[in-house]
């Protein structure tokens, strides 16, 4: 017969849904760290926390000749292998030598000056991307939810669809006694207040 439930997991089919919530159980017994955040789940502890670095913005892995940060460890030891070679590169001015001619071209604007990665929240300037990157982790970190529309950031997923409404024009909370709409709650209680002063005039 029709196997329309698909298992997203294994791809593994089924007639009903219940027998697909019920096969899913076996994923979830599997895999028991799953994250409040996005819901996405692990087998390790280890990947799980290492996962939460993706929302939190926290970037442990610091390298030591460079400065660099790293949320996860497989990044940091491949960007460490990357110092152990050849440097062919070298810095006119200071005799610093470097990999890749990309490196020492950032590396020249520490001399010159020249910060051409800016940031689009609060202005700041980078000599490289990757430092623009981990300042807007400061921001998205303190802002998780962002606007799809504009890109502005709120610490609350709440906030964010308040301000999702000022796109739209949607205005759901409406006043009981005259039927006007607002985009939240707090201008609604405020116009209600409105209602009970005409009462006492």
């Amino acid at each position: 017969g029709e196997r329309p439930y698909l298992c997203a997991e294994c791809g593994k089919s089924f007639g009903r849904s219940s027998s697909l919530s019920c096969h899913q159980r076996i994923h979830a017994a599997a895999k028991p760290f799953p994250c409040r955040t996005c819901g996405k789940a692990f087998t390790q502890l280890s990947s799980y926390q290492s996962h939460q670095r993706v929302h939190t913005g926290e970037r442990p892995y610091l390298c030591p000749q460079c400065g660099r940060t790293f949320g996860d460890p497989s990044s940091f030891r491949r960007h460490q292998r990357a110092h152990q070679g050849v440097k062919p590169y070298g810095c006119g001015d200071c005799g610093k030598a470097f990999r890749q001619p990309a490196d020492l071209a950032v590396h020249r604007r520490t001399h010159t000056g020249e910060r051409p990665w800016r940031c689009g929240d609060c202005g700041k300037a980078f000599v490289a991307s990757w430092d623009l990157k981990r300042h807007r982790l400061t921001h998205s970190a303190e802002r998780p939810w962002r606007c799809g529309d504009c890109g502005k950031g709120f610490g609350e997923r709440a906030a964010l669809g308040k301000h999702r409404r000022t796109h739209s024009g949607e205005r759901p909370f409406a006043c009981g006694r005259c039927g006007k709409g607002f985009g939240g709650v707090s201008g609604l209680r405020k116009h209600e207040r409105t209602h009970g002063k005409e009462e006492v005039g």
